[in-house]
């Protein structure tokens, strides 16, 4: 099979002279976003990997958890296969700072009403400095609100902001990171469809090297047959005439030829090679469709090796199954 493995070059130059096929997405991607917004520094972060369906995984902050329909639907209008996990959360600016801001004013109004009420309460506990703390990044929260409010105070926070103004705020970046999640998909899904259009011509190639050799292998088989039922013929006086034992070993040699004619096997393999280039050239979401053909391709690469009437069909089947299955490998990953 020397043949076989030099049909690696071949079958690039055959890829190469395809024309432009539209384009296939692979379920492996990845994206990564982060920009400061008016209401804070916004990290988005999306990744898949393989699935038989569509799975779809939030991990969001709580001051974005409201946007949760809305991003499974922008996702879900790009993606149809595979597991996604979205991540999303939103960090104040004063968080983000080499160290913490006090604001000496408010603590200093904190200090006086705290006082105030335990002259008023003696019993009540003292503010401590983590409750200073808290009411200072409620008030920072509080503000930057605000800011995205156009200057509207909002006292809840941007932890309270309708979804539909969260989602003004972030809708730029997460485009642009959904964006980039898939490209990243179309480029993967790129190389694995020249993979599967590589072992595709490779298979041929296979294909094209047995067909010659059937009709020589066949007769080569017959005459064995016949040369193996003549040997076995009584040599003695026999109640069976000669003509019709040698009519029998006729029809024994028909049989053989029938079992080992495999012009149906390559037929049927020669349609599902042009029907899997077909699919990669429609492009979209060829996945489960070409995880059906590798399992087509595989049942007659196996009913070829129980035709085989020769070493060299025999390995000639074994080297389809091997490049089938590389073949399966690169079509689970698509969409």
């Amino acid at each position: 099979m020397h043949s076989i493995q030099k049909s690696g070059g071949d079958s690039a130059a055959a890829g190469a002279a395809r024309p432009a096929r539209k384009t296939v997405r692979s379920m492996t991607g990845y994206a990564h976003r982060s920009e400061d917004t008016p209401i804070g520094r916004a990290t988005l972060e999306l990744r898949s990997v393989n699935s038989r369906f569509t799975d779809l995984q939030f991990r969001l902050g709580d001051d974005v958890r409201a946007l949760e329909p809305i991003l499974r639907e922008q996702i879900t209008a790009v993606v149809s296969r595979g597991k996604v996990e979205c991540r999303m959360h939103l960090r104040s600016r004063e968080s983000d700072s080499s160290g913490v801001q006090i604001d000496e004013a408010l603590i200093a109004n904190l200090a006086q009403a705290d006082a105030r009420i335990r002259a008023l309460a003696p019993d009540a506990a003292p503010m401590t400095v983590a409750d200073y703390l808290r009411w200072q990044a409620s008030s920072a929260g509080s503000g930057a609100a605000a800011g995205a409010n156009g200057g509207e105070a909002d006292p809840e926070g941007v932890r309270n902001l309708p979804a539909e103004r969260l989602w003004q705020v972030l809708q730029a970046m997460a485009g642009e990171a959904l964006a980039e999640f898939v490209a990243s998909r179309e480029r993967e899904g790129a190389r694995l469809a020249a993979a599967i259009v590589g072992h595709v011509e490779d298979m041929k190639a296979v294909v094209r090297e047995l067909e010659p050799l059937i009709p020589e292998l066949l007769a080569a088989a017959e005459a064995r047959l016949t040369a193996r039922l003549e040997e076995a013929m009584p040599q003695a006086a026999s109640p069976v005439p000669p003509e019709e034992t040698f009519a029998r070993i006729r029809q024994e040699v028909a049989l053989l030829g029938l079992r080992g004619d495999v012009t149906e096997e390559f037929n049927r393999l020669t349609i599902h090679f042009a029907e899997v280039l077909r699919a990669l050239d429609e492009g979209g979401a060829v996945g489960k469709r070409l995880d059906f053909l590798t399992q087509e391709l595989n049942r007659e690469a196996n009913t070829l090796a129980s035709k085989a009437s020769g070493v060299a069909v025999t390995d000639g089947a074994v080297a389809l199954k091997l490049l089938i299955e590389q073949m399966r490998e690169q079509v689970q990953n698509l969409e």
